[in-house]
Protein backbone atom coordinates (compact mmCIF):
# COMPACT_ATOMS: atom_id res chain seq x y z
CA UNK A 1 0.00 0.00 0.00
CA UNK A 2 0.86 3.43 -0.84
CA UNK A 3 1.86 5.87 2.37
CA UNK A 4 -1.40 8.11 0.25
CA UNK A 5 -3.44 5.08 1.13
CA UNK A 6 -2.57 4.53 4.38
CA UNK A 7 -3.17 8.21 5.63
CA UNK A 8 -6.36 8.69 3.43
CA UNK A 9 -7.69 4.93 5.67
CA UNK A 10 -5.96 6.13 8.59
CA UNK A 11 -7.68 9.28 8.51
CA UNK A 12 -10.97 7.78 8.31
CA UNK A 13 -10.10 4.99 10.48
CA UNK A 14 -9.09 7.27 13.08
CA UNK A 15 -11.66 9.54 12.94
CA UNK A 16 -14.47 5.97 12.99
CA UNK A 17 -13.24 4.81 15.83
CA UNK A 18 -12.58 8.41 18.01
CA UNK A 19 -16.41 8.52 16.86
CA UNK A 20 -17.32 4.93 18.29
CA UNK A 21 -15.16 5.25 21.63
CA UNK A 22 -15.85 8.75 22.85
CA UNK A 23 -18.60 10.27 20.63
CA UNK A 24 -16.35 13.43 19.42
CA UNK A 25 -12.96 13.48 17.19
CA UNK A 26 -9.79 13.69 19.03
CA UNK A 27 -8.53 16.34 16.16
CA UNK A 28 -7.15 15.93 12.83
CA UNK A 29 -4.11 15.11 13.24
CA UNK A 30 -4.69 12.77 16.76
CA UNK A 31 -7.11 10.87 14.45
CA UNK A 32 -4.54 10.36 11.76
CA UNK A 33 -2.22 9.09 14.07
CA UNK A 34 -4.77 7.34 16.21
CA UNK A 35 -5.96 5.74 12.56
CA UNK A 36 -2.39 4.83 11.17
CA UNK A 37 -1.73 2.81 14.48
CA UNK A 38 -4.87 1.13 14.91
CA UNK A 39 -4.61 -0.44 11.34
CA UNK A 40 -0.94 -1.83 12.52
CA UNK A 41 -2.76 -3.17 15.77
CA UNK A 42 -6.07 -4.40 13.81
CA UNK A 43 -3.74 -6.18 11.11
CA UNK A 44 -1.86 -7.82 13.79
CA UNK A 45 -4.97 -8.92 15.62
CA UNK A 46 -6.62 -10.12 12.54
CA UNK A 47 -3.13 -11.67 11.66
CA UNK A 48 -2.80 -13.76 15.25
CA UNK A 49 -6.59 -15.15 14.84
CA UNK A 50 -5.88 -16.19 11.62
CA UNK A 51 -7.37 -13.57 9.06
CA UNK A 52 -5.67 -11.30 6.96
CA UNK A 53 -4.88 -8.17 7.97
CA UNK A 54 -5.00 -4.83 6.00
CA UNK A 55 -4.64 -5.52 2.46
CA UNK A 56 -5.35 -2.37 0.72
CA UNK A 57 -7.79 0.68 0.46
CA UNK A 58 -10.39 -1.74 0.31
CA UNK A 59 -13.80 -2.20 2.99
CA UNK A 60 -12.58 -4.94 4.80
CA UNK A 61 -9.26 -3.05 5.16
CA UNK A 62 -11.20 -0.25 6.73
CA UNK A 63 -12.80 -2.65 9.32
CA UNK A 64 -10.09 -4.05 10.18
CA UNK A 65 -8.42 -0.61 10.67
CA UNK A 66 -11.55 0.70 12.81
CA UNK A 67 -11.48 -2.03 14.97
CA UNK A 68 -7.93 -1.96 15.61
CA UNK A 69 -8.06 2.02 16.34
CA UNK A 70 -11.16 1.33 18.81
CA UNK A 71 -8.64 -0.89 20.72
CA UNK A 72 -6.03 1.73 20.44
CA UNK A 73 -8.23 4.28 21.59
CA UNK A 74 -9.26 2.55 24.23
CA UNK A 75 -6.36 1.86 25.47
CA UNK A 76 -5.26 6.28 25.55
CA UNK A 77 -8.13 6.48 27.34
CA UNK A 78 -7.39 4.01 29.80
CA UNK A 79 -4.00 5.58 30.44
CA UNK A 80 -5.04 9.15 30.10
CA UNK A 81 -7.55 8.70 32.47
CA UNK A 82 -5.27 6.98 34.72
CA UNK A 83 -3.18 9.72 34.88
CA UNK A 84 -5.44 12.55 35.70
CA UNK A 85 -6.40 10.60 39.30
Amino acid sequence: MSVISWIILGIIAGFLGSKIVNKSGQGMIMDLVLGIVGAVVGGLIFSAFGAAGVTGLNIYSLIVSVIGAIVVLWAYHAVAGRSSV
